[in-house]
């Protein structure tokens, strides 16, 4: 069974390289990756969030969530399963960006989008940022596989802890906002 995953997750690269990989889509695929790395791209618009009375909530329950994506996904998952990187067990594969972290799984850029959009998905008030928050955080999962830097495998639990991150950010929010009215 596990064996099966491991060749789909591979497969899955390879067809990416293969049939959607194109003098276009590489460069603004690897720019936006880069717009992830160390959560930058995440941070910088929840601080900015923190300047408007109407979106400083989205700001700090973002902020949170990325803190415990962090602490999650490089400081403990990545450690403790230590799985290497997809070009170095997928033959053919060819990565368009240096990762210099050997551990794959999950995938931190796509921890931190998800552990962000979770957060303004729950608190940000119009309807329209909401869904543009889930749109950039499928776009960071999916620029992690065009560049070939992790399994699918590694992006579906990236997204599942950032979704988990954001819904704990979002709890501490309502019991810390219930105590101070």
């Amino acid at each position: 069974m596990l064996d099966a995953l491991l060749q789909l997750d591979g497969g899955i690269l390879l067809w990416i390289q293969t049939c959607v990989r194109s003098a276009v889509l590489t460069p603004v695929f690897t720019l936006y990756t880069h717009l992830g790395d160390a959560g930058m791209l995440w941070i910088v618009l929840s601080v900015v969030m923190l300047f408007f009375r109407k979106t400083r909530r989205a700001g700090v329950v973002s902020l949170t969530a990325l803190l415990f994506s962090l602490i999650l996904t490089n400081g403990l998952l990545k450690h403790l399963v230590g799985r290497t990187r997809p070009w170095l067990t997928v033959e053919g594969l060819v990565p368009l960006v240096a990762e210099h972290d050997p551990n794959s799984f999950p995938s931190g850029h796509t921890c931190a989008a998800f552990s962000a959009a979770s957060a303004w998905y729950r608190t940000l008030p119009h309807r329209w940022m909401k869904i543009l928050g889930v749109v950039l955080a499928v776009l960071m999962g999916l620029s992690r596989l065009y560049v070939g830097v992790h399994f699918p495998s590694d992006v579906l639990c990236g997204m599942l802890v950032g979704l988990l991150c954001g819904w704990l950010a979002c709890l501490l929010w309502r019991k810390y906002a219930g105590k101070r009215s």
